[in-house]
């Protein structure tokens, strides 16, 4: 009988693939460490665990994580544009917004959660950076696995 060794990186990353949440973070630049998020389909509920792991405040160089339709991404920015730091830079009761976090600074983590049963297998979902100018540069994509 033989016996495999397998590191302890590739073991955790086994594990967690079927989880319902991921942990994303970002620094003082304009991009996310993950790119695409995997949603298990067999998940009620999946949260997004966010994290600033820069040093400067959110009114500097703030970050969110916020998911919705491609299709709606670009208007959903524009829309938020002149809401305010306030207002995490979204436009307040957008329901094209699947979910979001607070804009934080360096330092600073902040989660959300959503029902896996609000989003379509057929459909296309982003998660994108709201504050002004991040946008474009700050996205990722985000599928239900099934």
């Amino acid at each position: 009988m033989r016996l495999y060794l397998l590191p302890l990186a590739f073991i955790s990353s086994i594990a967690s693939a079927n989880t319902c949440e991921v942990a994303v973070s970002s620094n003082d630049s304009w991009a996310y460490d993950t790119k695409t998020i995997s949603v298990p389909a067999n998940c009620e509920e999946f949260t997004v665990n966010f994290k600033h792991n820069g040093k400067l405040s959110k009114e500097g160089l703030g970050h969110n994580w916020v998911l919705a339709k491609t299709a709606d991404v670009n208007a959903i920015a524009q829309d938020g544009g002149t809401q305010g730091l306030e207002n995490n830079f979204l436009k307040q009761g957008d329901d094209r917004i699947i979910a979001h976090t607070p804009i934080i600074g360096g330092g600073e983590s902040a989660s959300t959660t959503f029902k896996v049963s609000a989003l379509d297998a057929k459909e296309n979902y982003t998660f994108f950076c709201s504050f002004p100018g991040h946008t474009f540069m700050m996205r990722g994509t985000l599928k239900i696995a099934e």
